[in-house]
């Protein structure tokens, strides 16, 4: 692992570019809209892209990888994802993603948790690759950002402090860091479009 990479990555330089990506469902629904904006230094959106993926199912780590393909760039130098365990229980493999693709890879929670091991085995009996993908994802660290706020991380190339530095430079109030909260915003609006499509095709 690379444990330097903001010193190269030259942090206060505008240049530096994050792909955030989040998502955006409806339980009810079979489809969850996954939208991946790319954000620099300077807070200026150079890129945006979307996949479809399946609530509950087995397929966030490709629809991740879709996003990437789909960006067709070399300059995205790490990647946040709002969380792991999205769309209902359908867990981005996030050793995968960073083996894959050696970029590092920051995966944000914002919530106090006692494990999602019940949650797993009560709606998906016998789905045994799911709780090891589950495992997989390993322990999540408490970091307080420059805001005042804490959140909870999980990290693939880069030490916790490394990318406490990162998520600061990104945040510019609260707790969420700008990439995602306009991925997520994107997901959203996504996922309306998609629900107005549909509703007027059935009248």
């Amino acid at each position: 692992m690379n444990h330097l990479f903001y010193m190269a990555l030259h942090l206060n330089k505008p240049a530096l570019r994050i792909l955030g990506i989040a998502e955006s469902f409806k339980k009810s629904d079979n489809v969850s809209h996954l939208a991946g904006i790319v954000m620099r230094g300077d807070f200026r959106i150079d890129g945006v892209s979307f996949s479809k993926i399946t609530v509950g199912g087995e397929d966030a780590t490709e629809g991740v990888f879709r996003i990437f393909r789909e960006m067709d760039r070399a300059d995205i130098n790490v990647i946040f994802t709002n969380g792991a365990v999205i769309s209902w229980f359908n867990i981005i493999d996030l050793q995968a993603i960073y083996e894959r693709l050696s970029i590092p890879v920051v995966c944000i929670s914002y919530k106090e948790s006692p494990g999602l091991e019940k949650f797993i085995h009560d709606y998906f009996p016998n789905n045994e690759e799911k709780m090891q993908r589950y495992y997989r994802l390993g322990q999540r660290k408490l970091v307080r950002l420059k805001t005042g706020y804490e959140i909870y991380i999980r990290v693939l190339g880069a030490s916790c402090e490394e990318a406490r530095i990162l998520l600061n430079k990104f945040t510019l109030d609260g707790r969420v860091p700008e990439p995602l909260r306009v991925a997520r915003l994107s997901a959203r609006a996504a996922l309306h479009a998609d629900q107005r499509n549909n509703s007027q095709k059935d009248e």
